[in-house]
């Protein structure tokens, strides 16, 4: 390992998901091993859903779990697969 590696600096990545009936709405990805139950997301008084996740440095593959139902962000930068083959999102961070 790296001296670097252990300072890897962390980016505050604003995430949104547009969902106003939804009843849950979590943050699944690489990032927390795609577990539904790692980062829900907070509804908003605008009824949108917001979650602020520090990530590090590379791209990321992410969707939203909309009521259990895997949703992809309409303002992800790209779309990728995930290890099950399903269409997820993707953001990089620099």
């Amino acid at each position: 390992m790296r001296a670097s590696d252990y300072h890897t600096p962390l980016r505050a990545i604003n995430f949104i998901c547009n969902a106003p009936q939804a009843k849950t709405v979590s943050l699944v990805g690489d990032f927390n091993q795609w577990n539904p139950a790692a980062n829900p997301m907070k509804q908003m008084p605008d009824r949108c859903w917001l979650l602020q996740v520090e990530l590090k440095h590379g791209h990321h593959r992410y969707a939203f779990l909309v009521d259990g139902v895997l949703t992809l962000d309409p303002r992800a930068q790209g779309i990728t697969r995930n290890d099950k083959g399903e269409r997820v999102s993707l953001v990089p961070v620099s």
